[in-house]
């Protein structure tokens, strides 16, 4: 039997944000402050003692959208720009990377995945999906209006479901055909229209496996910015043991015992072979799933 193991002492790379988000402060902030980003880089400050996060006084834009009140009375706000318009005293790094290295605080990792996932909704979504006019931000960036037919837009999540896999003979990971070398993680996919959470891992892990699954059990979540998903963290027992992998999806999959899982986790594999980092909730399903 799976049971749910949530460690409520981990907060997950790009979660954990401090802001507050209720709808009806975006219009009462005092003073606005804005962080700015390109594409998936944010702007930062880099010294002698490490990496900041930005903030700008100056007034944003009329793109600029709003990510929440921090300390009662300041606006949060965010704007993408293009490259060229990084100050030359600053520096553009990675949302991966800020998150893979620890350089940011949780909060600040979060408020970028918020204004990530926000930004590149608005760019995907200047016209309106019911009659193909352009549609105008509204609500400080949380809805998109159409001067035409009146459709309203809102921003969109997307579900995927990530399992970490014990079966009958170990714990069932995969690689994908763009992993690093010697990595395996947990099996993840997209929920489909009208899926319940375990039906999606129960189909995700058949599709690209064959392995069937019993119990599925929540663990936790995790915000994914590239561009704007939900990780929902599980944890299952498979209950067949022979894989048949999909070769469009995975480059391969396999079972491994405790103790060389143990060492993926502590990077003292003999041949190299490791999962992903703290940053990544597959890293934290998988701890769990030992226990």
């Amino acid at each position: 039997m799976v049971k749910p193991r949530t460690p409520t002492a981990i907060i997950h790379a790009f979660a954990g944000s401090r802001l507050d988000r209720r709808q009806e402060l975006r219009q009462q902030a005092k003073r606005q402050i804005i962080i700015k980003l390109v594409a998936d880089r944010a702007i930062v400050r880099e010294d002698a003692g490490g990496v900041a996060l930005a903030y700008f006084q100056e007034a944003p834009n009329e793109a600029a959208v709003h990510l929440g009140i921090m300390d009662s009375e300041t606006a949060v706000m965010a704007a993408a720009i293009e490259e060229n318009e990084t100050p030359s005293d600053h520096a553009l790094i990675d949302l991966r990377r800020l998150a893979m290295e620890g350089l940011l605080p949780p909060h600040e990792l979060a408020i970028l995945a918020q204004a990530r996932s926000l930004l590149a909704w608005h760019e995907r979504h200047g016209f309106c999906s019911n009659c193909g006019q352009p549609t105008k931000a509204a609500d400080a960036g949380y809805r998109r209006d159409c001067e035409r037919c009146a459709a309203q837009h809102f921003p969109r999540t997307d579900p995927v479901v990530i399992v970490a896999v014990r079966g009958p003979r170990g714990w069932l990971l995969g690689r994908g055909p763009k992993f690093q070398p010697g990595m395996y993680s947990t099996l993840a996919g997209f929920m489909e229209p009208g899926e319940s959470i375990e039906e999606a891992a129960r189909r995700e892990v058949y599709e690209e496996t064959g392995i069937q699954l019993g119990a599925v059990a929540y663990h936790s979540s995790q915000p994914w910015p590239f561009p704007s998903s939900l990780m929902i963290g599980l944890i299952a027992q498979g209950i067949t043991s022979e894989i048949a992998i999909d070769r469009e999806e995975l480059e391969d999959a396999r079972w491994f015992a405790r103790e060389e899982l143990v060492q993926m986790l502590e990077d003292r594999h003999p041949q190299g072979l490791r999962v992903p980092k703290p940053a990544a909730i597959a890293h934290h399903l998988i701890r769990a799933s030992l226990a």
